[in-house]
């Protein structure tokens, strides 16, 4: 069957032949449909994150999928039936965080990631999994299933955040995505949904107009943030104090500045993942500002299964536009080399194996 693989020593995308996996005793086969490529996928094709899986010269890549049941193989599924796969593993049976569904928390060492570190991905024509790490979505997500996992880390980090301010009460109205990527734009979309209660956002990036990226912050009614204007602790003088600022560039003096962002109460939410970088903070006043105004801060990665249950919610209460203008190229397996290129005009792209 075809796949599209990343080889040890490469650092480039290839499509590969490979044999059909075979379903073991507890496992469906899927027949995959659509596997979006976003920045995590980039890293671990350059060998700047995740690694191979034991024994391999090759891995198949891909994290975010949308997949049909071909063959139950006497599980509870369906045969015909739409699943997104999750993302993470455990390494030994026994692992009480997968136990507690709780596989996001879990420390490395503990996991592999399909598609990322230790496991093979998605970006096959099929692939197995136990049921427990598939999600049940509507017959309408053939096309967009892919997304309910980037949404789902998104879901993660509100969560989180709402968590940390549980103590007291705290009333959001203000929101600040760092990062105009999918990740961020998709988090976005959450924050102007009707059903959270932020009432302004914003959303921080590097780009001149005219852009895609930038038509769509404006046109879910958020302001547009150019960095190279008003840095992330200018943005309180510049615009207003964040109650929630979500953080997805993985530009480490992010993590600081967002700090000097936050309105009193406030917290932040880091999901970047930024590279080795020694810089000068001025450690005594951040410290001091978390203290004497009751901020947090706090990392986040991954997500479980109660999170990629709220973000099928979230998908479907998406505009149609939205999605339409975040995706900006579907591939073949073939096209994968040209699939995994970015420049002007590409928000996200997708390698499509089938149709439903």
């Amino acid at each position: 069957m075809k796949a599209v693989v990343v080889r040890r020593g490469e650092t480039r995308p290839t499509i590969a032949e490979i044999d059909e996996p075979t379903p073991e005793t507890g496992e469906a086969l899927l027949r995959t449909l659509r596997v979006g490529i976003d920045g995590t996928d980039h890293e671990v094709v350059e060998g700047n994150h995740g690694g191979f899986p034991d024994g391999d010269d090759h891995q198949v890549l891909g994290h975010e999928a949308v997949a049909v049941v071909a063959d139950a193989n006497g599980t509870d599924l369906e045969e015909g039936q739409l699943v997104v796969p999750t993302v993470r593993r455990p390494r030994e049976d026994g692992n009480a965080y997968f136990e507690r569904g709780e596989p996001d928390m879990a420390p490395d060492g503990e996991y592999v990631e399909r598609g990322i570190v230790g496991a093979h991905g998605y970006m096959a024509e099929y692939f197995t999994s136990t049921p427990r790490f598939l999600v049940p979505v509507p017959d309408t997500f053939a096309e967009s299933g892919f997304l309910v996992e980037p949404i789902s880390n998104a879901e993660k980090a509100l969560e989180h955040a709402h968590a940390t301010r549980s103590a007291f009460e705290w009333s959001p109205e203000t929101g600040l995505v760092l990062g105009n990527g999918p990740l961020g734009l998709l988090t976005l979309a959450m924050l102007v949904d009707e059903r959270t209660a932020f009432s302004r956002a914003y959303c921080l990036g590097r780009r001149d107009r005219p852009d895609p990226t930038i038509d769509i912050i404006e046109e879910l009614g958020a302001t547009y943030v150019d960095s190279r204007e008003t840095s992330v602790d200018e943005i309180p003088a510049a615009h207003e104090p964040m109650d929630f600022v979500y953080e997805a560039t993985g530009y480490a003096r992010h993590a600081f500045e967002t700090v000097h962002a936050l309105r009193p109460n406030g917290v932040g939410a880091l999901l970047g993942i930024p590279e080795d970088w020694s810089f000068e903070i001025d450690g005594g006043a951040l410290h001091r500002e978390l203290v004497l105004q009751n901020k947090a801060l706090f990392g986040s990665v991954n997500s479980n299964g109660r999170q990629f249950e709220a973000a099928i919610h979230s998908l479907k209460s998406f505009p149609e536009w939205f999605v339409e203008d975040l995706v900006t190229g579907v591939y073949e397996p073939s096209e994968a080399e040209t699939a995994f290129e970015t420049g002007d005009g590409v928000i996200k792209t997708v390698v499509e194996f089938d149709t439903l």
